[in-house]
């Protein structure tokens, strides 16, 4: 009884609760004009706060300048003050075609007849290179005119190499992609795509020059043009100007699907055809196999990205367009697209056309605000339309966020010079008579703020989580223009949230999409209406679940008996074990016929399959100690059995394979190497009046300046924290240790003799970096050096790619460079760094034939051929952030990094050393960090704190070598 009266009571609460939420009308989203409206000019920067240089900024300087109606030819053929550049008599059919190199400048005189504001088309073709965008830096009578000219960005073009093969269990099988070289015309734009409109550059009346210098991939240039700048035309004004002409009976009922996965060019390799079985809907539909049955996804999210298609039509006349997209990636946000046709935008209404966020496919037929289809103008014939990835009018609010970021992180620094990271909550700092020029700023951004959020939700209609971020500065920053006091209390929370922006502005700049099809069809022709019903979903969802008992998800490609194939397995991803799979069917297989089965395995499986008997024959991205932890337990093939073992290591530094020698043998190939480079903000050692280290010592006599201003410098240490996990690092001790002339095992590896001479003083070198320096153990590298907290560091190369990604807002401002170094005694420098990465190695075969196809097969798979192609594939599919660290030295320089860059990445790798494996090696890192630890928080004296851990190292390998039966004489012997 007193059940059923509690279920009655809950009953009617709930029905009150629902009463309320429907009757009681809810806030609507009120917008913050209040805060703004009345703040003036809310462009205008206070004095020291701000990038001046932007383009922004340079089109306000320029707001009265005329933009003259005549376009002006720049004589290619005349150039001068010229480094790196050819004229070529004749080039793919174009006479006197000036050939750029990687590393080249050339300068042209321009005679200009009227002062004005022009835009730059040049006219090129992409030499065969690394096939990757080919970047120039833009000079107007000797200077860059704003930040963004020294990126500029120029595309390829892109195809399939061959036609979508199955495998043999069904699945289509993505063909590998081509750069296919052709003359390109590009006007010169922002790469961020935050103005959609080519950059217009100002001239005077009379000579002027233009100077063009290669930052990354040579190019043949046919033309440069000073363009006029001309209006847009709507669609009435298209209508307008078309010709008269009779429509036929054909071209009104015609129809037309063009399958996205169908696509001719792209802009980018990323953008090959993808497979989707989450919906019904989706042309061709399979629930079990890989069917390539769309394009774009999530690696279509770049402004300027395009994807473009070619079909014919069978008369002149009018045509529909109708797009079948899906945006189920960004709530609460709109995806773009320009919409080209035969090479150019028809009408200003196509600059942007908008996918809400739908789970579901949906048909979008390119319509005006009264969803009255546009009419395409279409001569019979073959045609192109192309699909590109546009900000529109995001763009302006997304570079007001960035403007903010950068102004926001100055206001950080100056106050961190006064507070410290850590200021006293209760401390009076006298912030706002000391700096009032901040307390003006805070004001100021505040507005700004409160603006941009209310432009954002006009823009999208709604209140997304992107907002919240821009919202809670604004309400801090009025906080702390109130009452003063209240920043250093909030110091910390406001860095974050000055970090949650420009996370919040890499999402937004983001506009992923999905397409199905396209269909062109007559004016009389109604396209079909995508719906999946319930029933479809629901048929849909069963016939996946029954299909999940039948099919195995982990093998990939081509799968064949195992007693006619060899097994391989790959301890790294899902991405990483289809293109190697892919690569494996189209070129190992058949030119060895060698069948070879792939399989996606975690790492912890792999201990336990090789004991059952039950392990594969070659294992793929093992770690660094993995090969000899395995050749340690005879379960590993030691590879100096190969009379060509010495060739295949020719394409390797000593340093990459170290690791895996053991004894008198060799038990894995490299695959990778990563090493540390040293990292810097250009703007903030300037403004610091201080030069970038070239030795420790210099390091160390920079350090008082960097402090003064309450910022910091990273060095890896036992405690680093990156991306928000912690992972020990010794890197930088070892580079030290290295640099020293010390290193960790003796000759023969059966002791350590980290406690030598050099060894304590590279320890002492260290440790005192903590102890007397007082540099942080714990951080967050990309975030505070972003932020400028941290504007220098060491860190791993491969933070390049993270810092590309995750901080536009500083692009341009910083660089990378090699480690400090050690001064010899004959005054040269040694930069020794650590080096470590992952490796290949054939389990314990019984039969010979396996062997040597398993042998045969890594050759294979480490030579320059297919580690090239394996990084690019890689770098296609996951983008820049997953740019590969081959091991292998000629594959290294055909991949993705510029000129400056490479040279800067195969100098410090030339100084790269591997860490030996021990028997017990894993005790030495172990007992290293509490040595290292101990000093740092209990001070305890270095010396003898790190003479007492080398006494419990190799007591600990003492006894893994007499576990493993090996030779226990070792430094005894050696001295």
């Amino acid at each position: 009884m007193k059940s059923k009266k509690l279920r009655l009571m809950g009953f009617i609460i709930l029905l009150i609760l629902v009463a309320v939420f429907i009757l009681i009308p809810r806030e609507k989203t009120r917008d913050f004009k209040s805060k703004y409206e009345n703040a003036g000019d809310l462009s205008t920067d206070v004095e020291g706060i701000g990038r001046e240089n932007t383009y922004a900024k340079y089109l306000m300087k320029h707001s009265e300048t005329a933009y003259p109606d005549e376009n002006i030819d720049i004589d290619i053929k005349n150039y001068k003050n010229a480094a790196g550049v050819e004229l070529l008599a004749e080039y793919e059919g174009v006479p006197d075609a000036l050939l750029t190199g990687e590393d080249s400048y050339a300068e042209w005189t321009v005679e200009v007849p009227a002062s004005g504001m022009y835009q730059i088309l040049m006219e090129y073709y992409p030499v065969k290179s690394r096939g990757v965008d080919i970047e120039r830096k833009i000079y107007i009578n000797g200077e860059v005119p704003f930040f963004g000219a020294d990126a500029l960005s120029f595309t390829r073009l892109w195809t399939n190499k061959n036609e979508v093969k199955r495998d043999n269990q069904g699945n289509d099988i993505r063909p590998s992609q081509i750069d296919i070289p052709d003359w390109i015309r590009a006007y010169f734009k922002d790469d961020l795509g935050y103005f959609s409109e080519p950059y217009t550059f100002y001239f005077e009346k009379g000579n002027n020059t233009i100077g063009l210098e290669a930052v990354n991939e040579p190019a043949v240039i046919k033309s440069l043009t000073l363009c006029a700048v001309t209006d847009d035309i709507n669609y009435s004004g298209y209508l307008a100007n078309l010709p008269e002409f009779e429509e036929t009976e054909k071209g009104l009922t015609y129809s037309q699907i063009i399958q996205g996965e169908a696509s001719t060019l792209r802009s980018s390799p990323a953008l090959y055809a993808i497979y989707d079985r989450s919906s019904s809907k989706t042309e061709p539909y399979s629930v079990s196999k890989i069917r390539l049955n769309m394009i774009g996804g999530n690696a279509w999210r770049i402004a300027g990205q395009w994807i473009e298609w070619e079909f014919e039509v069978p008369e002149q006349g009018f045509y529909n367009i109708t797009l079948k997209g899906r945006q189920n990636y960004v709530r609460g946000s709109m995806s773009n697209r320009a919409v080209y046709i035969d090479g150019q935008i028809p009408f200003s209404e196509l600059e942007q056309v908008g996918f809400q966020y739908n789970n579901e496919w949906d048909t979008l037929t390119l319509s005006d605000s009264e969803k009255e289809a546009y009419q395409f103008y279409l001569d019979k014939g073959v045609h192109t339309i192309r699909l590109e990835v546009t900000l529109g009018d995001l763009g302006d609010i997304l570079n007001s966020m960035q403007d903010s970021v950068y102004r926001l992180n100055e206001m950080y620094r100056k106050i961190l010079v006064l507070t410290g990271t850590t200021p006293d909550k209760y401390r009076d700092y006298k912030i706002a008579q000391i700096y009032p020029e901040v307390m003006q700023a805070m004001e100021l951004e505040a507005k700004r703020l409160y603006k941009i959020i209310d432009d954002i939700v006009e823009y999208s209609g709604e209140k997304s989580d992107q907002v919240a971020p821009l919202e809670t500065l604004a309400k801090q920053l009025e906080k702390f223009v109130k009452n003063p006091d209240k920043i250093p209390g909030s110091f910390t929370n406001f860095k974050d949230n000055v970090s949650a922006m420009g996370t919040a502005i890499l999402k937004m700049s983001e506009a992923p999409l999905d397409i199905d099809y396209i269909a062109i069809t007559g004016k009389n022709v109604k396209p079909e209406r995508v719906r999946e019903t319930f029933a479809d979903r629901f048929v849909h969802e069963v016939r996946s679940f029954v299909a999940s008992f039948t099919e195995d998800y982990n093998a990939v490609g081509d799968v064949y008996d195992k007693e006619e194939a060899i097994q391989v397995w790959i301890l790294s991803g899902r991405d990483q074990s289809t293109i190697l799979k892919m690569m494996i069917d189209d070129t190992f297989t058949p030119e060895t016929q060698i069948k070879v089965n792939v399989k996606l395995v975690e790492p912890g499986t792999l201990l336990n399959a090789i004991i059952a008997g039950k392990g594969p024959d070659v294992v793929i991205s093992a770690g660094q100690g993995e090969p000899v932890n395995y050749a340690l337990r005879s379960a590993v093939e030691d590879l100096s059995q190969f009379s060509d073992l010495g060739e295949v290591l020719k394409d390797f530094r000593k340093s990459a394979y170290t690791p895996f020698l053991f004894e008198d043998g060799i038990y894995a190939l490299p695959e990778t190497q990563n090493f540390n480079v040293l990292f810097y903000r250009k703007d903030i050692l300037d403004q610091l009046e201080i030069q970038v280290p070239e030795t420790w010592d210099d390091l160390i006599a920079i350090l008082p300046i960097i402090q003064q201003n309450n910022m910091s410098v990273a060095i890896p240490t036992t405690e680093r924290v990156l991306n928000n996990s912690s992972n020990p690092d010794l890197s930088s001790m070892f580079a030290l240790l290295y640099q020293n002339g010390g290193t960790v095992y003796d000759e023969k590896g059966k002791s350590t003799v980290i406690d030598s001479e050099s060894g304590v003083k590279a320890f002492e070198t260290f440790t005192k970096l903590f102890t007397h320096y007082k540099l942080p153990t714990i951080y967050d590298f990309p975030n505070q050096f972003r932020s400028g907290q941290m504007p220098m560091g060491i860190a791993d190369y491969s933070t390049f790619n993270t810092l590309v990604v995750f901080a536009p807002e500083i692009r341009g401002l910083w660089d990378f460079t090699v480690i400090p170094g050690t001064v010899m005694e004959d005054g040269s420098i040694n930069r020794s760094c650590h080096s470590n990465g992952l490796g290949t190695f054939m389990t314990k075969q019984d039969d010979d034939e396996v062997k040597q196809k398993a042998w045969r097969f890594m050759k294979w798979w480490v030579s320059a051929d297919a580690q090239v192609r394996f990084g690019q594939e890689m770098e296609s599919v996951m983008g820049a952030s997953a740019r590969y660290a081959t091991a292998n030295t000629a594959a290294f320089k055909q991949l993705s990094w510029s000129h400056s860059q490479l040279e800067v990445l195969e100098e410090q790798s030339d100084w790269a050393v591997g860490l030996r494996e021990i028997a017990g090696g894993y005790y030495t890192g172990r007992h290293i960090t509490n040595a290292i630890r101990k000093v740092i928080n209990k001070k305890e004296d270095p010396r003898e704190t790190l003479l007492d851990y080398t006494r419990t190292i190799n007591e600990e390998i003492e006894k893994k070598r007499l576990e493993f039966g090996l030779d226990i004489r070792g430094r005894e012997e050696s001295e």
